[in-house]
């Protein structure tokens, strides 16, 4: 590695101070470990740039370096008296432990903006590993019900997934630690995963509540009665009134989606009344006979 900073930086020795940062900041944004991920080469250089930014880009440690009493790495080219005073020292005040030279970054790119902070706290560089993205499919009920799965990942391994009840198409989840590894010890990256939420055949989600239309047989819609309804958790008896109407909404309370603070939604069950598949001549004849006797128009209301 070379000895001088200004060599490594690429500037003259008469460079201003911002002529230093615009130069580390280029070389940075073209040799950061998470833009060239696997590149030792560059992972070297970039180490190297970084040491000599932690000289030239603060002022006091440029001039002593340029007076020849430090060295490219801040140590102490001689022993000087108030060298012992403070060689112990740690923390915002050591004068060898100093973050003014990224001070300057405060309002650059966030990857560049962290790397600085970090580096300010002393030490080798440690960077954050990056996430990894995935998407998954997952069925109606076990996104409303919450279930464990596996991924399979690109490489090989599977990550194990676990879904939430509740968990909506869109959703992205993280799996902490999961992702790409650190750099010079550095965490982990997460792995993100979107879900997409395939749709029920007979199920809707609203909200935290479910929906759906319940066939229901001619005699069940004039009788009343107790029918079976489905619901996320399983059917249940649904009591049906008589005289009950296509279109109709019953509600079966605390069978939906499961809620963030506690608690579920509600089921709403919208009645549909269906004739048998087959004509029946006695049911025709009945209902001739019950028309006859009782005309009403059910359009009434829809004249324009």
């Amino acid at each position: 590695m070379s000895q001088d900073p200004y060599e490594l930086l690429g500037v003259k020795r008469d460079a201003t101070q911002k002529d230093i940062q615009s130069a580390f900041r280029k070389l940075a944004k073209k040799l950061h470990p998470d833009l060239n991920p696997g590149d030792k080469k560059a992972e070297e250089k970039f180490k190297e740039i970084s040491t000599a930014y932690e000289i030239l880009g603060d002022e006091e440690k440029r001039g002593r370096f340029d007076r020849g009493e430090i060295d490219m790495t801040g140590a102490e080219r001689a022993q000087r008296s108030y060298y012992r005073d403070y060689a112990s020292a740690s923390g915002p005040e050591d004068p060898y432990h100093n973050s003014a030279g990224f001070a300057d970054f405060g309002d650059a790119d966030d990857l560049f903006a962290s790397f600085f902070s970090r580096r300010a706290g002393g030490g080798r560089s440690r960077s954050h590993g990056q996430d990894r993205h995935f998407s998954m499919d997952v069925a109606f009920l076990d996104a409303v019900n919450g279930t464990r799965t596996e991924i399979k990942l690109p490489d090989g391994p599977a990550l194990e997934v676990q879904i939430p009840p509740g968990t909506r198409d869109g959703q992205t989840l993280r799996l902490r630690g999961k992702g790409e590894q650190g750099i010079g010890g550095g965490p982990a990256g997460d792995a993100l995963i979107d879900i997409r939420v395939r749709p029920h055949r007979f199920f809707t989600r609203d909200g935290d509540d479910i929906r759906l239309e319940l066939p229901i047989s001619l005699s069940e819609a004039v009788l009343g009665g107790k029918v079976r309804a489905p619901t996320p958790s399983g059917p249940v008896n649904l009591t049906l009134p008589p005289h009950s109407n296509t279109g109709k909404v019953l509600r079966l309370k605390g069978k939906g989606v499961a809620k963030r603070g506690g608690g579920h939604g509600d089921v709403y069950v919208s009645l549909k009344i269906v004739l048998p598949d087959s004509p029946d001549e006695r049911l025709k004849s009945l209902v001739e006979e019950w028309a006859a006797a009782n005309p009403y128009d059910p359009r009434k209301n829809m004249e324009a």
